[in-house]
């Protein structure tokens, strides 16, 4: 999650490159919140996801271990979670409510993390590059997977992956203090192609 991603984020540190942020979602009622340490818990049961253990391995093999002290916990205004290179994952715990919540942010984030080891450290402030990786990471974590959409209110069936994928990357992107709405539109369709059809590390997209 390059958090300017991927749903929301805050400003990065000065000596920090622009952060991935998840898309915005609508925040959970507080009694709906997963308490702090099953949060916690949350995490390290994630580790264990054949997925997340899967883009661990590859980003091993390509030389960027991801140990698990690169990921924590976060308390966040709208996103439900956030990378930044050189500085990790952070999964927002106050916006979990299940685990497979947890997993989502945890799949969507090491794709951000796996494209920032392979590009060689993927430059955030350009608004192509973060789109790119915003499509990357909405389109092979599952996160446009029509019973999650259901679950949100959007019935859409016929053609509501790709759909979603643009609709995330923008809310995303246009996050980004370097893009403005229109030039993250412009990103987004000027790279959709080629991202959106680049599947590594998966052979196709999960």
């Amino acid at each position: 999650m390059a958090s300017t991603a991927g749903d929301g984020g805050s400003a990065p540190p000065q000596t920090a490159k622009v952060e991935a942020a998840s898309a915005p979602e609508p925040p959970p009622r507080g009694p709906d919140v997963m308490p702090h340490e099953e949060c916690l818990s949350g995490i390290r049961a994630a580790l264990n996801h054949p997925t997340v253990r899967f883009l661990r391995e590859r980003m091993d093999q390509a030389g960027c271990p991801v140990w698990p002290l690169l990921i924590r916990a976060a308390t966040c205004a709208e996103s439900s979670g956030g990378y930044a290179s050189k500085h990790g994952i952070k999964v927002c715990c106050n916006q979990m409510r299940f685990q497979d919540q947890i997993n989502q942010v945890l799949i969507h984030e090491l794709i951000h993390a796996y494209d920032d080891c392979v590009v060689k450290n993927v430059d955030w402030k350009n608004c192509g590059q973060h789109a790119c990786s915003e499509i990357r990471a909405n389109h092979l974590s599952g996160d446009c997977h029509y019973k999650r959409e259901l679950l949100k209110g959007f019935m859409k069936i016929r053609g509501h992956e790709p759909e979603c994928v643009k609709r995330r990357s923008l809310a995303s992107v246009k996050q980004n203090p370097f893009c403005s709405e229109a030039a993250a539109k412009d990103a987004i369709e000027a790279v959709w192609d080629i991202c959106y059809n680049d599947t590594r590390p998966f052979d196709r997209a999960p």
